[in-house]
C-alpha cells in the first residue's frame, strides 16, 4: 500500500485536528461569502495556463488568489505578460494554500505531478481541476479516487473538447441513431515542436516518465474520454493499440502517432491521436444502427438517418450555463449546482479513461490486445 506523500511544506509538521477543522471551516465560509470562486494555479510549465490567464480578467465566476511556481524565470515570464502582482506568487503550493485559502486548485504541471498536487489539495480539503489526462497510470488514478473519497473533495479533468457544442449535439443525437456500432475520433496537430510550444512544455511533453507517453496520451485521451461518455462509463472488453515513431529525429523518446481500438460487446471505437496531422483537428464520427452524427470542428455537425435522402448540416445551440466552459463548470460543481458524475470531466469517467490508456500503452509495448476487468468501487 502506498502512503500519502505530503507536500514539502507540510511534511514534518504536527497539525492538531482542531486546526484542520478550523481551516476547512474557513474554506467553507469563503465559499458561501464570496460570489466568485477563489482559485489558485499550481505550476506554469503547461502552456494551457495562458488560456486561463487570458480570460481571467473578464470571467464572472472565478478570482485568482495565488500562483505556486518554483521556477523564477517562469514566474517572471507570466507576471510580465499578464501584469500579475508580486503578492500572488509562491514557490510552494502548501504555503500558498495556507496563506491564500483558495477553494480550488488549477493544476498546470506535468501529468506525472497531478497525483502529488491532488494529494496536496486533499490534505487541506481543497478541490482540484487538472488538465487532461487525469494522470499517467491506473495505479495513480485509483489512488486519486481513494483520496478524493476519503477527503471529500472534487477532482475534475479539463478537456478542450468538453466545451464543444458539436460534441454535446452528437451525444444528444445518439438516441435517434440507434445502438452505437462504431465511433471514430481523430485528434491532434502537426506536433509540439512544429506548432511552437514553449521549451518548458516541450521538455516534459516529450518525456515518457512525465507525460506517460507521447501522442498516445496527449491526444488519445480525448477520444477515450468521449467514448467512455458515450458508453455511459462502460469499459471496453479489449484494448488494442499501435504507436509509431514517424519522426524519431524530433521525438526520440515517445510515440508521435497512435491508434487505439476499443472493442465492446456490440460496438467498436477507433481513436487516432497524432502529432502528424497536416493541421490541428478534433473530430468525431458516431455511427449507430440507423444513422450517423459527425462533428465538424467545435461547432458544426453532419447528421443522417436511415430514411434521409441526404445528410443535414446542423449548427448546435450554445451550451447551457454554467456548462459552457471549464471555470464556470468548476464553480457550479463546488456550489452544488452541477453534479460531477458520468460526464466528460468527472472523476469516475476519468478513472475508466486511465484504465483504457494504461492498457493502450501496454498493448502498444507488447503487441498484444489487453483484456480489461472492472476497476472496482
Amino acid at each position: 500500500m502506498r502512503h500519502l506523500r505530503l507536500p514539502v511544506a507540510v511534511a514534518g509538521r504536527l497539525f492538531l485536528p482542531a486546526l484542520i477543522v478550523l481551516f476547512s471551516s474557513s474554506v467553507a465560509n469563503a465559499q458561501t461569502d464570496s460570489v466568485r470562486l477563489r482559485v489558485a494555479i499550481v505550476g506554469l510549465v503547461h502552456d494551457h495556463v495562458a488560456g486561463f490567464l487570458a480570460q481571467l480578467p473578464r470571467h464572472p465566476d472565478v478570482e485568482l488568489v495565488g500562483i505556486a511556481e518554483p521556477d523564477p524565470a517562469l514566474q517572471q515570464k507570466y507576471q510580465q505578460k499578464y501584469a500579475l502582482a508580486d503578492s500572488l506568487f509562491f514557490k510552494d503550493p502548501a504555503k500558498m494554500i495556507e496563506q491564500r485559502r483558495p477553494q480550488a486548485l488549477l493544476v498546470y504541471t506535468s501529468i506525472s505531478e497531478h497525483r502529488r498536487m491532488i494529494e496536496v489539495g486533499a490534505y487541506y480539503g481543497v478541490s482540484v481541476m487538472v488538465e487532461k489526462p487525469l494522470t499517467i497510470s491506473l495505479e495513480d488514478a485509483l489512488a486519486i479516487r481513494k483520496i478524493a473519497q476519503d477527503k471529500h473533495i472534487h477532482v475534475l479533468v479539463n478537456y478542450e473538447t468538453t466545451w464543444y457544442t458539436s460534441n454535446r449535439a452528437a451525444y444528444e443525437e445518439v438516441p435517434s441513431l440507434g445502438d452505437i456500432r462504431r465511433v471514430v475520433v481523430q485528434d491532434g496537430h502537426q506536433g509540439p515542436k512544429e506548432i511552437g510550444v514553449s521549451p518548458d512544455f516541450f521538455k516534459w511533453l516529450t518525456d515518457p516518465v512525465q507525460n506517460g507517453a507521447g501522442a498516445l496520451y496527449d491526444f488519445g485521451c480525448y477520444g477515450v474520454d468521449l467514448m467512455t461518455w458515450l458508453m455511459h462509463g462502460q469499459a471496453p472488453q479489449t484494448v488494442t493499440a499501435v504507436a509509431n515513431h514517424d519522426k524519431p529525429e524530433i521525438y526520440p523518446r515517445v510515440d508521435d502517432d497512435s491508434t487505439i481500438v476499443l472493442q465492446y460487446r456490440h460496438a467498436q471505437a477507433v481513436i487516432e491521436g497524432s502529432w502528424n496531422w497536416p493541421f490541428s483537428r478534433k473530430d468525431m464520427e458516431v455511427y449507430g444502427a440507423t444513422g450517423y452524427a459527425i462533428t465538424v470542428g467545435p461547432d458544426k455537425l453532419r447528421v443522417r438517418h436511415e430514411r434521409d435522402h441526404e445528410e443535414q448540416w446542423v449548427t448546435p445551440p450554445a451550451l447551457p450555463e454554467p456548462e459552457s466552459n471549464s471555470l464556470s463548470y468548476l464553480a457550479a460543481v463546488l456550489r452544488g449546482q452541477v453534479r460531477d458524475s458520468g460526464d466528460l470531466s468527472a472523476l469516475d469517467t476519468n478513472v475508466t479513461v486511465m484504465q483504457i490508456l494504461d492498457a493502450a500503452r501496454e498493448s502498444a509495448r507488447s503487441g498484444r490486445s489487453v483484456h480489461l476487468s472492472g476497476v472496482g468501487d
